[in-house]
């Protein structure tokens, strides 16, 4: 929502820096001067027992000279507590005493509704917290005990009990004062058809509490007691303050174990959450009575950027498997996706703990498949592939199942792993004598099926000395030709976005997706897209990374020629070098992935389709490279109108005339 202009300045003027950073560490009192506003701490960002960490209070920034973490109190709130800014902005506002403007009065009415609904709520969970140590509450208690969930777990989590009784949560709130349709409205009690006093919805139920991404109250879960309840769990019904696909249990614990580097993962419900949590992955989290929304996908990866869905090892953690994986095609975006955490067969992780420790819980999560290789073993599993129909349903399956994509760049990332599975199960890879490898499903060993029998390795189809000269003078090309041009591109792209920050935002996409030629490269890109928006964007990347690096990009005398570079503060001009270079940079290395996959398909059986392949990635490398100031002597024209560089050339001539020889045509140079 927007905030009133000034609000922020009020607020940012009230606030002491110190005082915010305070909660969360310990001042160093040997270099710290409080007089001053100067305060020294271990960086609550990183491991370490030195006081690194400085807070400037006359200022309001912080920075760590470890691990060069930097921002003010809105971005130390977020960072911490793991939240968005308007969050950090209600956070500090109540510290503060600021009250956060809203948008209308009805907004503040409604505000004001829930934040009394979610008083009530708080009144009950106390309630049901005193039923538990109750005689009622015998058999409750045991079957906690039994469940590994002793009184200091019990507390830590606020369980309570529901008696058996139709009005004993009615009647304690109504003779605290609490209005009868506030308790309704809450979701605690219900009226009857006939219009009598209402009763209460938990009875004979252990009583989860159920709070939002802010810590409130909001609804309560309970777990039936009697074996033949018509549910054994029991969620409280839609209120003003609880829509049930749009919270997770323990997400506010989770976000802040998350923001300190934990893997957030997913689990069925309240007793998987607990035991998690308890056994050392605080980070835990489960949809609430109902299977995962979209909503709920979305709170996730605001929480981390790959949850792990830890689900039970039954027929039924299967198939709610499955349906996430239909549910979070459409919406994954690049940095965004899942893992899948399969439980042994018929266990949770609640019984895996229990049984093997949490070391074998741990080892399960590090095993979490990625969802592209679930999907696959949906599509393949138990089914035979033994005639060209059937193969050929697979790959429409997969084709329809990653069209729903919407990042082009992804969707390709998810077709070549698919591609790279079937030719697995359907490929007839070449062998040496102590390879040992073959096409099999599972990863190269012997006994992968398609259509009832094992595959495994069998002889090329023509010479494999023609083969490995094409392969060899391939790579060769790729390895001379591309990696230093490439490495030149990359300077050019990195030295124009620093000194053109101002189109950066337009290029982000790109810049993420660019895969580099040297860590170095990589390292600036990286900085540079943290520090996207910075004031001084080559000042920020300097802090990070050091000024060497940055002093030997543009130090490079193709770097210092360049238009950009020459020219700064003119956005045309290093918009226009960045797509020419960029456009270059990814027709040259799809070209260079063609080649590779060309040698790989001539292990097997080379048909049109390849040569068409190679002839159009020859055709946008050239429609990516031509230009009217380049040295002409260097190219020639091939047969395609292709116009290319003498040596890829002769590796691209050499690879068709192999595939032609292949198919009985002529023979190869």
């Amino acid at each position: 929502m927007s905030l009133p202009p000034g609000f922020i300045d009020e607020l940012r003027g009230r606030l002491s820096l110190g005082q915010v950073v305070g909660r969360k560490v310990m001042w160093d009192n040997r270099k710290s001067n409080p007089g001053k506003g100067d305060f020294w701490a271990p960086c609550p960002f990183h491991q370490e027992k030195s006081a690194s960490f400085h807070v400037d209070d006359q200022k309001g920034f912080y920075y760590c000279f470890g691990c060069h973490a930097k921002g003010d109190a809105f971005s130390f709130v977020r960072e911490t507590e793991n939240v968005g800014f308007m969050e950090a902005v209600e956070i500090l506002a109540r510290e503060a005493g600021m009250p956060v403007p809203e948008r209308d009065p009805r907004a503040q009415q409604v505000a004001d509704r829930r934040t009394q609904l979610s008083a009530v709520m708080e009144q009950a969970i106390q309630h049901f917290r005193l039923q538990l140590r109750s005689a009622a509450a015998g058999e409750a208690r045991d079957y906690l005990a039994r469940r590994g969930l002793d009184e200091a777990v019990q507390s830590r989590w606020e369980i309570g009990f529901a008696p058996d009784m139709r009005q004993g949560l009615f009647r304690s709130l109504s003779d605290k004062g609490v209005s009868p349709d506030l308790i309704v409205e809450a979701g605690l009690c219900a009226r009857p058809d006939d219009g009598g006093q209402p009763y209460d919805r938990f009875r004979g139920r252990i009583i989860f509490p159920i709070r939002d991404g802010r810590g409130r109250a909001i609804a309560l879960g309970g777990r039936a007691m009697d074996p033949n309840a018509r549910a054994k769990y029991l969620n409280s019904p839609e209120t003003p303050l609880f829509d049930k696909g749009r919270n997770l249990y323990n997400q506010k614990p989770a976000r802040e174990a998350a923001g300190k580097g934990a893997t957030l993962v997913v689990a069925e419900g309240y007793m998987d959450t607990i035991a998690l949590s308890e056994a050392g992955f605080p980070s835990t989290v489960a949809p609430l009575g109902t299977a995962i929304t979209a909503e709920q996908l979305h709170l996730m990866w605001r929480i981390s950027p790959e949850p792990i869905i830890a689900l039970d090892g039954d027929a039924a953690g299967l198939r709610a498997a499955m349906r996430v994986i239909d549910l979070a095609l459409p919406l994954l975006e690049s940095g965004k996706s899942l893992r899948f955490a399969l439980m042994p067969a018929g266990m949770d992780p609640d019984d895996v703990i229990r049984s093997k420790g949490a070391g074998a819980m741990r080892a399960i999560l590090d095993g979490a498949l990625p969802l592209v290789q679930l999907l696959w073993r949906r599509e393949t599993e138990g089914k035979v592939f033994d005639s060209p129909e059937r193969k050929a349903a697979l790959d429409k399956v997969l084709r329809e199942a990653i069209r729903v994509i919407p990042d082009p760049s992804l969707k390709g990332h998810y077709g070549e792993e698919l591609k790279a599975l079937r030719w697995e199960l359907f490929g007839t890879r070449r062998a040496g004598p102590s390879s040992g490898k073959s096409g099999s499903l599972n990863g190269g060993r012997s006994g992968g099926r398609s259509g009832g029998r094992t595959w495994s390795a069998a002889p090329a189809p023509f010479g494999q000395a023609t083969a490995v000269t094409a392969r060899a003078k391939a790579s060769a090309f790729v390895s001379a030709a591309e990696g230093i041009e490439d490495h030149l591109r990359e300077q050019v792209i990195l030295a124009t976005l620093i000194l053109n920050p101002d189109v950066l935002p337009g290029f982000e996409g790109q810049l993420e997706q660019m895969e580099s030629t040297d860590p170095v490269h990589t390292a600036l890109r990286d900085a540079i897209l943290r520090h996207i928006g910075a004031p001084d964007l080559r000042a920020a990347l300097s802090a990070e990374i050091g000024p060497e690096p940055l002093e030997n990009l543009f130090a490079e005398r193709h770097v210092s020629i360049a238009p950009p570079i020459r020219q700064p503060g003119r956005p045309d001009v290093a918009r226009m070098c960045l797509a020419e270079e960029l456009a270059k940079l990814n027709a040259r290395r799809g070209h260079a992935r063609e080649l590779e996959e060309a040698m790989e398909d001539l292990a097997g059986m080379p048909d049109e389709g390849l040569t068409w392949r190679l002839q159009q990635s020859a055709l946008a490398v050239d429609r990516a490279g031509r230009g009217d100031n380049e040295d002409r002597t260097e190219y020639e024209t091939g047969q395609n109108g292709a116009r290319m560089r003498r040596d890829e050339r002769s590796a691209f001539d050499d690879i068709l005339g192999t595939i032609d020889f292949a198919k009985g045509g002529r023979s190869p140079k």
